[in-house]
């Protein structure tokens, strides 16, 4: 009778990897920390920075784990722990998608629907980079100044 074949038991990685898995996590934690509390101060350059920052950090703790994964295995806590960052990067867009969703209603009512599609078209389709929109004739000055 044939068995199935055992898998094989992951690779541990070593003392020096999981130490800097643990850094990576870290950082990536600290990041999400500092982007919510930018949202929750409602300071845009603060968060801009925080999200670029986070940004950066998420990408070198993937590098960090796809280098472990490829010669071993990532400790199933910090795998863990990486999924749940993961899942507060997802929480925090969506609050920032619905946040936008909720301005662009209260422009609409404010100003009206011509105004805000206005501003969500890209500029060359306002005829925006002091050029000719390429969507056919429009203004061929950006609005900014009229002489």
């Amino acid at each position: 009778m044939l068995h199935a074949p055992r898998p094989l038991p992951l690779a541990q990685p070593s003392a020096e990897q999981a130490h800097a898995l643990e850094r990576a996590v870290a950082a990536v934690e600290d990041g999400l920390a500092a982007l919510s509390q930018s949202l929750t101060l409602r300071d845009p350059e603060a968060t801009e920075q925080a999200a670029a920052a986070l940004h950066q950090t998420l990408a070198e703790a993937m590098d960090r784990f796809a280098e472990v994964a490829r010669h071993g295995g990532v400790p199933p806590a910090l795998r863990r722990r990486l999924a749940r960052s993961g899942g507060q990067v997802a929480a925090q867009r969506n609050a920032v998608a619905r946040g936008s969703q909720w301005l662009d209603r209260t422009l609409e009512l404010l100003i009206g629907p011509a105004a805000t599609e206005a501003a969500e078209a890209p500029p060359a389709a306002r005829g925006g980079f002091g050029g000719a929109s390429p969507f056919g004739s429009g203004p061929r000055s950006s609005g900014w100044a009229q002489a």
